[in-house]
């Protein structure tokens, strides 16, 4: 390669290499959430707060990372077995993510008890929310509640359209108390309504318990 292509090929070569790399990087850091402690006050905070409010650890969502935040934290991490320094880095986001919804998981959630449980008695729609956290924590099931959710067959009211509908607020204290561990359901994966099942697979299912017109079964 003569000089003259070598000056014109070498520049375009470096920025070639420089735009495949950054964005790649750029990409890998947004999907992580940043460490948080005093002072900071980006959407992770949001986040986080929301989180910790689930979970009867904070009242005051603001965005900003203050000493009531630093409290929040340091109850969380001293109650779930971690260092409580309240500083929340990627072990404390491990175990708070894993023991709460965002925002946005949530309110799928809420949908799905208000669609698939609204007349039902207020322990049968806890019972059909802690169904679906169990499918989460599952290996038999996806890993993310919105896939949990919007699995081909899963749920009814997702295929009929009826999870759309705008859920009250009874559906959302339901969901919140199976985020806060409630679980009449017993630990099961499945629930159907005897009177309207036609499927000879679910009726094969081991039987815990009935609540309301569901049966919850393994």
């Amino acid at each position: 390669m003569n000089n003259k292509l070598k000056k014109i090929f070498i520049p375009i070569l470096i920025l070639t290499l420089a735009f495949t790399f950054i964005p790649i990087n750029h990409v890998a850091n947004a999907q992580s959430p940043s460490i948080l402690k005093y002072g900071s006050s980006n959407g992770d905070v949001w986040d986080l707060q929301y989180r910790l409010k689930q979970l009867n650890y904070l009242v005051k969502i603001d965005g900003y990372y203050g000493y009531q935040t630093i409290n929040a934290v340091k109850k969380f991490q001293s109650d779930y077995g971690i260092t409580a320094d309240g500083i929340v880095g990627p072990i404390t986001w491990k175990v708070l993510k894993k023991h709460s919804l965002s925002q946005n998981e949530f309110n799928l959630l809420v949908h799905l008890v208000y669609s698939e449980a609204r007349g039902e008695p207020y322990k049968g729609q806890v019972a059909v929310a802690a169904v679906a956290l169990n499918r989460l924590d599952s290996k038999q099931f996806p890993n993310t509640l919105r896939e949990v959710i919007f699995q081909e067959g899963a749920f009814t009211a997702v295929s009929d359209g009826q999870f759309w509908l705008t859920p009250n607020e009874t559906a959302r204290l339901a969901a919140l108390d199976a985020v806060r561990g409630w679980d009449p359901s017993q630990g099961t994966l499945y629930y159907f309504n005897p009177k309207t099942a036609t499927s000879a697979w679910i009726w094969s299912r081991p039987q815990i318990l009935k609540i309301g017109d569901h049966i919850f079964t393994k």
